[in-house]
This record gives C-alpha cells, sequence and structure tokens, in this order.
C-alpha cells in the first residue's frame, strides 16, 4: 500500500514539475520581452476580442481562416478569406476593439489552406526561430514569427539592425517565398 501511494506521488508530481518549468519558462520571456507586463496583457486580450469580433461576422466560420497576432497594440491580420467584401468586413470588425493602434490586413483572398500547408507553415516557423536563436545580435525573444501559407510574417520591438538581420535570416530559409515586416522600431 506504501508502495502504491509512493507511485501515485510520483506520477502526480510529475504533471506539478512541468507546470514550474512551463510557468518558469513563461515568466522568463515576458521578463525579457522589451513590452511592458500590462502591454503584454493588453496584446492578449486584444487577440481574444478581435477573434470573437470576426467571429461574429455570419460569413467566417464557414467560408474563413484568419488569425489575430497583436504585438503592442500593432495587429496582424493572416489567413483566407472568398472575397474583398468578407476581408474588408474583417477589418472592419476591428475597428471597435480597445487598445488597437495599428492594423496590418495580410488576409489573402483564396480559398482556405489545407492540413499539408499549415504543417508546412508550422515547419518554417519552426526554423525560423531556431535560426533567430541562434544568430548574433538578435533579440529572439522580441521577434514574434508567423506563418501563413509559405509567407513569414516578423512582428516585435527591434532596431532596425536586429529587423534587417531577422529579414534575411528568415528570407534565406528554403520554402519561404516571402517574408513581411510588421516591425516597430526602438
Amino acid at each position: 500500500m506504501k508502495l502504491a501511494t509512493v507511485l501515485c506521488t510520483v506520477a502526480l508530481l510529475q504533471g506539478c514539475a512541468a507546470a514550474v518549468v512551463a510557468g518558469t519558462a513563461g515568466a522568463v520571456t515576458a521578463a525579457t520581452d522589451r513590452r511592458t507586463i500590462g502591454a503584454q496583457i493588453d496584446d492578449n486580450n486584444i487577440e481574444i476580442k478581435a477573434t470573437f469580433a470576426i467571429k461574429s461576422i455570419n460569413d467566417t466560420a464557414k467560408d474563413a481562416n484568419i488569425s489575430v497576432v497583436s504585438v503592442n497594440g500593432v495587429v496582424l491580420l493572416v489567413g483566407q478569406v472568398p472575397d474583398e467584401e468578407l476581408r474588408s468586413q474583417v477589418e472592419a470588425s476591428l475597428k471597435e476593439v480597445d487598445g488597437i493602434r495599428q492594423i496590418h490586413n495580410q488576409i489573402r483572398i483564396g480559398s482556405n489552406v489545407g492540413i499539408t500547408t499549415k504543417t508546412h507553415d508550422v515547419w518554417l516557423t519552426s526554423k525560423v526561430k531556431s535560426r533567430l536563436l541562434t544568430t548574433e545580435n538578435v533579440s529572439f525573444n522580441n521577434i514574434k514569427v508567423v506563418t501563413e501559407n509559405g509567407e513569414v510574417f516578423l512582428l516585435g520591438l527591434v532596431s532596425r539592425n536586429e529587423a534587417g538581420l531577422a529579414v534575411d535570416l528568415a528570407r534565406n530559409i528554403n520554402g519561404v517565398e516571402r517574408v513581411v515586416k510588421v516591425f516597430e522600431y526602438l
């Protein structure tokens, strides 16, 4: 009976260890981000509110694939919609979301991408992030990488030198079709 109790306790504590590691990593990331903690929370709230605003448009659920990313109140919209009218409606729906300073509407007109393309996009994002992590003079933690249909979008608060290095790095990764800068400069 004691052995069973010890084994159950150890098994439960493994989950706690993972939570502690994840929490610590999140705290370190938040602490080294150039945005204030308040700005990080605001960006999270913007993403949630913007997603709800977009979902309130009748046609988006069945006809669109849209992602919202916010960094320091600058919002990036990526994905696919069937026509320009819906693309415009999506952007207009964000006008009422508090905290948005600027919108970069990079939604493309066309069919939603498939699972193979999404998987490839995840792979490209991982490759770009890995290269950023190992590149000197680039603050990896301050550059957000979003990939949609082979296009890499780079966001964050960076110096012009960091931006140039990040763009050159992303452009030279096999499979990247285009790099779009959505940086704010320090």
